[in-house]
């Protein structure tokens, strides 16, 4: 076994190698980018050292300042995570070339799958099932169009080289190809470097279902069961689970044989992942082999009880496979959801910013916590927002289901706007219960996972009740300091002479200022809320939890302040309310916005589609802005003339800049 291993990576899974590597006693190393030089994985590493700019290209894709530090520190192995260079086959082959052991598969192995045209023609002659498509060599627009009518639509465009859901379009007309191709092919170029396509047919309502699979050096090779990650926007995982609720014994098992069957046509060593897609009649064709280990890869350990980091270290080091296929056994159910800072409501726009609060549940044997932040740090706009993995194992699904409501419903984030209230939803949703949803149910039904425009009124009334209270305790502990601790002008109950005063509330929901009205004290309380008035008796907050009485019926909350934002929750949903007396609104801000065009967030125009002087309609796209790996349409705030154009393409913009204005 290696003394020293080099992490390539940042982050979440950084940490991760980190904790099996100390557990096996193995000294560890980390690098890190100028962003980085205060993050998880540097304080957790034996040994970190700077390797350049924020840029991923300029620190965690530089090869070559990796190889330089894994040589002076003497590393033996270097891990490569995922993400960055972990399936760079170049990269691979650099570290073999150092005397250095690539804890991943061969650079051979990695060009057989490097390419998702050669895959599938490797596939499909060692008899795993594929989708029909066209994966020729031949790019030019006039061939890959004659070819999308051959194989029929819907067709999906694939880039040959990519992953993570980047540079693919689902087409569904002859005529609208060509614009599609060309979107695809630039994502492509941006995020890989090529940008080479393929072409297959688009199975209609499909589930997405993928195998963990290992071999060794030995020429063996198993696999250790299924993962379900039907859950997906824009063809980004949402929720993974393990075992798939949809599969028969039967076709869990020719999966299995199938991704075997893959791993030994392409002499597979170490950990990786065959990905199928399976249609409703339980038909499976190949997809892609993921060259390392999964962001998933911790339902498996759940329900396996295997520690796969450490299965790579053991293979990498030359030893055999720990178990054959027999001595896999799966135990219960494991569901992870992943905690990212972005924005729901806005389109799932990326965030960044410090995580002035970050509350999580305590880890125990049924909630398990993967993050590479804590609270205080910075989630950085060069980097994916994932804050943390939030994963369950319990003895079946519905039960790790509602171990998993409960474990979100524990969960707050105060800085950059994340994604908890959404995943609340996805996890309650008839299509997630039901285990009925396919890989396109997100997006043709957003909008019955994002947050009402409207809050719910008891959950309101909650935050009320515990301003009052708040302002109660408050009130009390500085008369009990006074001069007359006996004075009713000490209390805040809202008490006037010869009237029993009201108080007056108002808290920001979104943009929108909701207020309420109260009269009384000490947990009974009158509220008025939009026409409703409501009576509260024995409102009583314990330890964050806040129990009380609503028009006679008993209700139990849970609520939370961070500064100056409140979280309700109250078992079920959830509600994000901002002080209004903290809110600062920007007078004649929403008519100065109609006529101006932002970058949402820090980026790099790729495609300005319009020009000074002419017409666009409200939605028109103005510009595309390429930010976190992802493309941003721009779009027109109203019909106008554009009057001016402030960046051009291939320019970097800064976050909340006016790139684009129209005439007033």
């Amino acid at each position: 076994m290696f003394s020293t291993i080099l992490i390539a990576n940042r982050g979440e899974i950084a940490c991760r190698v980190i904790r099996t590597a100390r557990k096996l006693g193995i000294r560890t190393v980390a690098v890190f980018s100028e962003a980085d030089a205060d993050a998880q994985h540097v304080r957790l590493a034996d040994e970190a050292h700077c390797i350049g700019g924020p840029s991923p290209a300029d620190s965690y894709l530089r090869g070559d300042a990796i190889l330089d530090v894994a040589k002076k520190t003497g590393a033996q192995a270097i891990h490569p995570g995922y993400g960055f260079l972990s399936e760079n086959a170049d990269f691979a082959d650099a570290v073999a070339a150092a005397g250095i052991t690539f804890i991943g598969p061969s650079g051979n192995s990695m060009r057989k799958m490097g390419s998702k045209a050669g895959a599938k023609d490797l596939m499909a002659a060692a008899g795993v099932p594929v989708v029909p498509g066209y994966t020729g060599a031949d790019q030019t627009p006039d061939l890959l169009q004659r070819e999308a009518d051959r194989i029929g639509y819907p067709l999906m465009i694939k880039a040959a080289h990519g992953g993570g859901g980047k540079g693919m379009r689902i087409v569904r007309a002859a005529g609208e190809f060509a614009a599609h191709l060309e979107s695809c092919q630039r994502e492509a170029k941006n995020a890989f470097g090529k940008d080479r396509v393929l072409l297959e047919r688009y199975i209609e309502h499909p589930r997405h279902i993928e195998i963990q699979i290992f071999g060794d050096a030995h020429g063996n090779a198993i696999h250790l069961g299924e993962r379900e990650c039907s859950a997906q926007r824009r063809y980004q995982k949402v929720l993974e689970e393990s075992p798939s609720p949809f599969l028969t014994p039967e076709l869990r098992a020719a999966m299995g044989a199938a991704a075997v069957q893959a791993a030994h046509a392409i002499d597979y060593a170490n950990a990786g992942t065959v990905e199928f897609i399976v249609g409703q009649d339980g038909g499976f064709y190949f997809m892609e082999i993921n060259t390392r280990l999964q962001v998933e890869h911790p339902v498996t350990e759940e329900v396996t009880g295997l520690d796969l980091v450490e299965w790579q270290l053991r293979i990498a080091a030359g030893e055999p496979l720990p178990l054959r296929q027999q001595g896999i056994v799966q135990r219960g159910h494991a569901i992870e959801v992943r905690l990212y800072a972005e924005d729901p409501d806005a389109g799932f726009l990326p965030g960044s910013g410090t995580l002035h609060t970050l509350r999580l549940p305590a880890p125990t044997r049924n909630i398990r916590i993967d993050s590479g932040v804590v609270e205080g740090d910075t989630v950085t706009i060069f980097y994916d927002p994932m804050i943390a993995k939030l994963i369950v194992h319990d003895e079946d699904r519905p039960r790790a289901l509602a171990r998993l409501r409960e474990a979100l419903s524990r969960c707050a984030i105060q800085g950059p706007k994340s994604n908890i209230a959404f995943l609340e939803r996805l996890i309650r949703h008839p299509a997630i219960v039901d285990a009925s949803i396919d890989t396109g149910y997100l997006d043709r039904h957003l909008d019955q996972f994002l947050a009402p425009p409207q809050a719910d009124p008891p959950l309101l009334l909650a935050a009320a009740c515990y301003s009052l209270l708040q302002q109660e305790s408050a009130a009390a502990t500085a008369a009990a300091r006074s001069s007359d601790p006996a004075s009713p002008w000490a209390s805040a109950d809202g008490w006037r002479l010869g009237h029993g005063g009201a108080r007056r509330l108002a808290f920001l929901h979104g943009e929108a200022q909701v207020e309420l009205l109260a009269r009384g004290h000490a947990g009974q309380y009158a509220l008025h809320l939009d026409g409703s008035d409501y009576a509260i008796a024995g409102a009583r907050l314990e330890d964050g939890d806040l129990s009380l009485r609503l028009d006679g019926s008993m209700r139990r909350f849970h609520v939370s302040a961070h500064g100056h934002e409140l979280f309700v929750h109250d078992g079920d949903k959830r509600l994000r309310l901002q002080l209004a007396s903290v809110y600062r609104r920007l007078s004649g801000a929403g008519t100065a916005a109609e006529h101006r065009i932002r970058a949402p967030m820090p980026g790099r125009v790729v495609l300005v589609q319009a020009r000074p002087g002419d017409a666009v309609k409200m939605g028109d796209v103005v510009l595309v802005l390429e930010a976190m790996k992802m493309e941003l349409a721009l779009k027109a705030p109203r019909d106008g003339v554009l009057d001016e154009l402030r960046a051009q393409a291939g320019e970097f913009v800064e976050a909340d800049a006016v790139l684009a204005t129209l005439e007033q």
